[in-house]
């Protein structure tokens, strides 16, 4: 995403609001944020702004393609403000954090297989799932019990 958010809205067609530029900071601050947590950041930011505002400005900036929805199985969905770039997520099993993966360097992701199906592939999404470094990490520090 562009660094002024303002320029962001009005490259990809949209009218610049205090909620939509509210949303903008909030995920950038909350990159893979559910909504409860991107409401939370923008009523700080702004003061009162109502739970569907934010939705409502989640689904356009999403739907523009200057955010990324994504959503991991039993989880909310995230919004992820790097948008423009095929990119992957690890999500650790035990506390949620998500991180972005990039791809391997000069190579495109192995869509042969799936293409196969007929279908007109354009986007591959994947999920990495695992423990992260500070809960592996409190995992081995925890005294057997």
């Amino acid at each position: 995403m562009e660094a002024d958010p303002a320029a962001t809205l009005r490259a990809h067609g949209l009218s610049v609001t205090a909620q939509r530029l509210a949303v903008l900071r909030a995920v950038n601050r909350y990159p893979h944020g559910s909504a409860e947590v991107i409401a939370d950041a923008v009523r700080a930011d702004i003061g009162v702004v109502s739970r569907q505002a934010v939705y409502d400005a989640l689904g356009v900036l999403t739907e523009k393609g200057v955010l990324r929805r994504i959503q991991p199985a039993g989880s909310p969905a995230l919004f992820d403000p790097r948008s423009g770039d095929t990119h992957h997520h690890a999500i650790c099993r035990a506390c949620g954090a998500v991180v972005d993966v990039d791809c391997a360097p000069g190579q495109a992701p192995n869509l042969t297989e799936a293409a196969k199906s007929g279908f007109l592939i354009d986007e591959a999404e994947v999920l990495y799932w695992g423990k992260c470094p500070t809960c592996r990490q409190a995992t081995a520090a925890a005294p057997p019990g």
